[in-house]
């Protein structure tokens, strides 16, 4: 079941993915997501909560930030203790490379950089690239500051001479010894990469005391293609469905889509790379946390709250696969998604997605409503698929969730790349599903 793709790529979507670039750029780390999220938020005339105040219950659009993660909601006028919610989620962490403690280590005259493997990255794709670091530090009196590099490391691969046999076997890393970047030649005295890093940020090196600190692709969000109908950026798993979310919720708030009979609620979480069971992430109680006080604040009982869960939506919106060409036996013979033809519906038997026939069609009338091409997506079955939010979700609220997302080519690769109308296909269907289609 697959609606029939246009391949023309819409003005409008050309517009929304390079906005989509724009977001990326702003957004290295987790923490950096959040705040540039929070920033359009802002712009857009939606009200910081802060969690240790009392909830505002007032009609409008409310956000709050917690660490990496971002969620926001907006609250109809005629909303009711049992008026339920559509919420799309999304997570802002990418696979990648953390900052390890005592990070300035020395070796054969160079400095280089301890890195720690965050999640299941594509490491060969870390090779040769310009790469800065990025994140938050934390002073003495519990003060934090964002900070982000130009590119100032990087991951050389071992030149051919030095190992004949490399395109006959591969490239092999040892994922200490290989992945350790170049950072200076000298003495590590002199190239502290915490003194650095607190130099840019602005803060006095002897009073951090602690840091989140990742390493990035500083290469920009490109077009590619005779027709330019491709786009390649590093984090697109899962900037694409984050960016997506934002753009459909003050999209459809500014025109206003929803003072429907639910309130809609974006969920962009942290740590999903590595399994959500953080206080950011979506084992965490973040979005039920935020759920219930916002019940609350309309007066709902406990049994209130029970009801607008009952008729309450999700969707989980994470990238997922376009069938490679250069390796379609590992994919579904039948289901082989394609770039440009439509976000996914990603389906599995064993639930590692979310999606069931009542969420399916959920889906479908979205993407008709927005007048948007889907396309299903299962794996191979001697290819075991990942999972998302979804299924977390589903099981800590007990509410409808579909599992959808953006194809990609190159997931978990330091640069990705997706169809240039995708992005734009995913905003619009989740706007008509936020508006109640």
């Amino acid at each position: 079941m697959s609606d029939a793709p246009n391949r023309t790529i819409p003005d409008q979507a050309r517009v929304h993915t390079t906005d989509l670039g724009e977001y990326v750029a702003a957004s290295p780390s987790s923490y950096h997501a959040a705040a540039e999220g929070a920033r359009r938020l802002e712009s857009a005339g939606f009200r910081r909560q802060a969690e240790q105040d009392a909830w505002d219950g007032q009609p409008g659009g409310h956000y709050l930030v917690r660490d990496g993660a971002l969620v926001a909601w907006w609250i109809p006028k005629q909303s009711s203790k049992t008026t339920p919610y559509r919420v799309i989620g999304s997570h802002t962490d990418g696979t990648g490379f953390k900052l390890k403690p005592r990070p300035t280590t020395e070796s054969a005259g160079w400095v280089q950089v301890g890195l720690e493997v965050y999640g299941g990255p594509l490491l060969n794709s870390w090779l040769d690239r310009d790469l800065g670091l990025a994140g938050r530090l934390v002073d003495r009196d519990g003060g934090v500051t964002l900070v982000r590099t130009g590119p100032v490391m990087r991951i050389p691969q071992l030149a051919i001479h030095l190992d004949r046999s490399v395109n006959d076997n591969g490239v092999k890393l040892d994922k200490q010894r290989h992945t350790q970047p170049i950072w200076a030649v000298g003495s590590s005295a002199d190239h502290d990469v915490l003194g650095y890093l607190a130099e840019t940020a602005g803060v006095a090196a002897d009073q951090i005391d602690g840091y989140d600190v990742a390493a990035f692709d500083t290469a920009a969000p490109a077009y590619f293609g005779a027709t330019e109908e491709f786009f390649a950026s590093t984090r697109l798993d899962n900037l694409s469905s984050v960016h997506a979310s934002l753009t459909a919720l003050t999209d459809a708030a500014a025109d206003g889509r929803l003072d429907g009979d639910s309130i809609s609620v974006m969920a962009a979480f942290d740590h999903e790379e590595i399994g959500s069971e953080t206080r950011s992430g979506a084992c965490g109680p973040l979005l039920q946390d935020v759920l219930a006080r916002i019940s609350a604040a309309l007066d709902a009982s406990v049994d209130d709250f029970g009801r607008a869960l009952a008729g309450s939506l999700c969707l989980s919106a994470d990238a997922g696969h376009a069938v490679h060409p250069n390796y379609a036996e590992r994919h579904d013979p039948a289901n082989r998604p394609i770039v440009n033809a439509g976000p996914l519906l990603k389906i599995n038997a064993n639930q590692r997605y979310a999606t069931d026939a009542v969420g399916a069609g959920i889906w479908h009338r979205a993407c008709r409503d927005a007048g948007v091409p889907t396309q299903e997506f299962v794996s191979n079955n001697t290819v075991p698929c990942g999972s998302t939010i979804g299924p977390l979700t589903a099981t800590r609220l007990g509410i409808i969730t579909v599992d959808v997302g953006v194809p990609l080519l190159s997931m978990h690769s330091a640069r990705e790349m997706c169809g240039t109308a995708d992005p734009y296909y995913l905003s619009r269907a989740v706007g008509s599903f936020l508006a109640g289609a």
